[in-house]
């Protein structure tokens, strides 16, 4: 590991990365020439099945930019924001739908059919094996639904269950677990989960206040905060134990109860899952992170969401996979729960200041779909990308490719990798840019 000590807060078993300081540098071996230059980090948001069909739109520009209701709380940040329009995968639309129109979402690669497994390296990984050495973890891979094993349409689901794909024939394993995945950052040892990870360099962090300035201090002690914090959540995870998904048919279930701190309610799932992708990065734990927040054939229940039935009544009457169908309002909701978790990272990410720009700024977060809706239709897909790259991207704009020649996902994502140092001639199915992004 090429990571400086100067940049860590040690204990016992346990290694954290400090937070962007104006007194320290911070950001390893990647900006050694200029290492008050934040990097650019990477991560890509996937939600299943599409949006509703009238109200996934954007127009205008900066902060005159109109968003329809599923975008609505993206509003704050529509200064930070590119709406791609056109975009598809050509690979995708060979043949049956949800399977193969998802697993090769980030690679653009050919399916192979018949429950053989295989795509492609995958955009995110390109970009983690570039960044690998630099940071405790090359890419951090969560996902809030179990992978699906079975054949759909003559493709393998295992194609709907993940966008991350390490080899032609390996999707990245996901990390469900929000505890596991909060030791694999902060623990040297995964099995020592007896002591808060803060109280365990808190001698270490009393040695450097002595170091730092004090705005810094204020710094530090607002990001040790957020990590405890995230620690309490964890510890109380699945303690009201709404399920979502599949259900037992008996009224007493016939198994044992899981263990406390297994998540059982998606949003509180889905809220720790971002807060541990903005610990990565404001910690340069990783640069790359992916989160699948549902499956494209989703069994997942919304119980904490109001429906349009009544006042008593949860979202938690149909799959989100059947709910994508219907096109009603309980199916806008969904949408809106969805991307209001992306707007939840962004404005956590813009809060944080790294230098002259934010750690938005600093970053590129992709959020997609693999159908434009319930539908099935990926003729376009939805997409959306927060944040400009450390500068490099103008945003507050609508980027429309439909009716051009060079509409490929493909070439996004070439545009995309260039900005985080990765120069390829080719990607996927695309040997082209997006010039505009």
């Amino acid at each position: 590991m090429t990571i400086s000590r100067r940049t860590m807060l040690h204990g016992l078993g346990v290694t954290m990365a400090l937070p962007w300081l104006e007194s320290v540098s911070v950001f390893g071996v990647h900006n050694r020439s200029n290492n008050t230059t934040a990097p650019v980090r990477l991560a890509c948001l996937f939600s299943g099945n599409g949006f509703h069909s009238e109200e996934w739109w954007a127009k205008g520009e900066g902060e005159q930019m109109q968003l329809g209701k599923v975008l609505e709380s993206l509003h704050p940040f529509r200064e930070k924001l590119l709406f791609l329009r056109g975009l598809y995968n050509e690979e995708a639309r060979i043949g049956g739908i949800h399977s193969c129109q998802t697993g090769n979402l980030l690679t653009g690669a050919h399916l192979a059919d018949g429950g053989e497994i295989r795509s492609g390296i995958s955009m995110d990984q390109v970009v983690a094996k570039h960044y690998a050495g630099q940071t405790k973890v090359d890419s951090l891979v969560l996902g809030c639904e179990h992978s699906i094993a079975a054949l759909h349409k003559n493709y393998s689901m295992i194609y709907s269950s993940h966008i991350s794909w390490s080899s032609d024939t390996t999707p990245t394993p996901l990390e469900l677990y929000p505890a596991l995945a909060f030791d694999r950052l902060f623990r040297n040892e995964i099995s020592r989960t007896d002591e808060s990870v803060i109280d365990a360099v808190l001698d270490d962090a009393k040695e450097l206040q002595r170091h730092i300035s004090k705005s810094d201090t204020q710094r530090l002690a607002e990001y040790l905060e957020s990590v405890r914090e995230v620690e309490r959540r964890i510890d109380s995870a699945g303690k009201e134990r709404r399920l979502q998904g599949w259900r037992p048919t008996l009224t007493t279930p016939n198994i044992a109860r899981p263990a406390d701190g297994i998540p059982q309610d998606i949003d509180e799932h889905m809220r720790l899952m971002c807060d541990i992708l903005i610990l990565a990065f404001r910690t340069d734990m990783t640069r790359v992170c992916t989160l699948k927040l549902n499956n494209d054939h989703s069994s997942l229940r919304f119980p904490n969401l109001v429906s349009d039935r009544g006042p008593t009544q949860g979202i938690d009457y149909m799959i989100h996979h059947l709910l994508s169908h219907t096109n009603n309002g309980d199916w806008l909701k969904v949408n809106q729960f969805f991307v209001e978790q992306l707007a939840y990272i962004a404005g956590k990410l813009d809060s944080i200041q790294e230098g002259e720009r934010t750690l938005l700024d600093n970053s590129m977060i992709l959020y997609l779909s693999s159908m434009m809706t319930g539908n099935h239709n990926n003729d376009q897909l939805p997409v959306v990308i927060l944040g400009s790259g450390g500068g490099q991207m103008k945003t507050g704009r609508i980027l429309d490719y439909m009716g051009q020649s060079n509409r490929k996902m493909c070439s996004l994502y070439l545009s995309m990798m260039d900005k985080c140092g990765v120069k390829l001639d080719r990607f996927g199915d695309s040997n082209q840019r997006l010039n505009e992004v």
